[in-house]
């Protein structure tokens, strides 16, 4: 059974009687790097200041680290960049870094493996104020790292970023779970840049969780294929594989099946398969891509 660093059962959090936090039952596994979708508004920031402990909720359950207990203690191993990294504008990196290793017991050789981890070990004496965003966001994370923890929670650390920052970011995240095996909760709205490093998804919608699925598992649900119902699965599949038109497919029950390849030749199959006795009940293309996918779930 999977690891669970962070777990939430019915987590509920109101402001006004308006439910911002609606029941939330989240699963982060250890090494994921675990994309959390959802419009603006949509409660991702309130979920992981429960999980911060930065907000009380008014219902619901959170387990770090497998428990549920002494939460403040395993909040320690949690490093967050929740909304703008607060920076000294005034001091360089390193500067920024030994201010904020007296916070967390950073050590000097700490401070210059993560500076160097997160490509801003070379900035010399330029202060934090001249960086680009990209290069704050980055520098937000390296203080994120101080204290070595196991995850970090990022909100929106992509967001208002050039090509570039979201180049610089998206490397750093993919480098430090690969490298150091940081979990990674990250919130973002922007679909295409999350979408290439995350491994599973949690999607939210007006503080509801919708669905937690993993990546390999959307990229099938989103990948171009015919869904075929007939009257004998086994059978159809036989004729299929005879005529070299079957490739890649999964058998759902005894009277439907969907063909992952050979998309483009939904009439030819369809004939062959009536030529051969087989009842076809429906033949339907999806062309649903990830973002069609999310909309649906996210509601128009």
């Amino acid at each position: 059974m999977a690891e669970y660093i962070i777990e939430t059962t019915d987590l509920t959090k109101s402001f006004n009687n308006k439910k911002a936090c609606d029941e939330v039952n989240m699963h982060v596994k250890r090494g994921d790097i675990y994309g959390f979708i959802g419009r603006n508004g949509a409660g991702k920031t309130t979920v992981m200041k429960l999980i911060l402990g930065l907000l009380t909720p008014n219902k619901g359950n959170i387990s770090l680290f497998g428990s549920s207990t002494n939460l403040n203690e395993s909040r320690k191993k949690i490093g967050s960049l929740v909304e703008t990294p607060a920076l000294y504008k005034n001091a360089t990196a390193l500067e920024n870094m030994k201010r904020y290793a007296i916070l967390f017991n950073g050590k000097e050789e700490e401070i210059k493996e993560i500076l160097d981890l997160v490509g801003l070990a070379n900035t010399g004496k330029k202060p934090a104020g001249r960086f680009s965003l990209g290069m704050k966001q980055r520098l937000g994370i390296a203080i994120a790292l101080l204290g070595n923890p196991e995850i970090l929670i990022l909100d929106e650390p992509i967001n208002g970023l050039d090509p570039a920052g979201i180049k610089e970011v998206r490397d750093t995240i993919l480098k430090l779970n690969k490298e150091k095996e940081v979990t990674f909760l990250i919130s973002s709205h922007l679909l295409d840049e999350l979408g290439k490093i995350t491994t599973t998804y949690g999607i939210i919608n007006n503080g509801k969780l919708v669905e937690e699925i993993d990546a390999e598992e959307l990229k099938r649900r989103c990948e171009d294929h015919l869904l075929i119902k007939v009257n004998d699965v086994d059978k159809a599949l036989h004729i299929l594989k005879d005529n070299d038109l079957l490739g890649r497919y999964t058998k759902e029950s005894d009277n439907v099946f969907t063909l992952y390849d050979n998309f483009d030749k939904a009439s030819a199959i369809n004939t062959l398969l009536v030529k051969n006795d087989i009842e076809v009940f429906e033949l339907t293309p999806n062309v649903t891509g990830m973002e069609e996918y999310f909309i649906e779930r996210l509601g128009k």
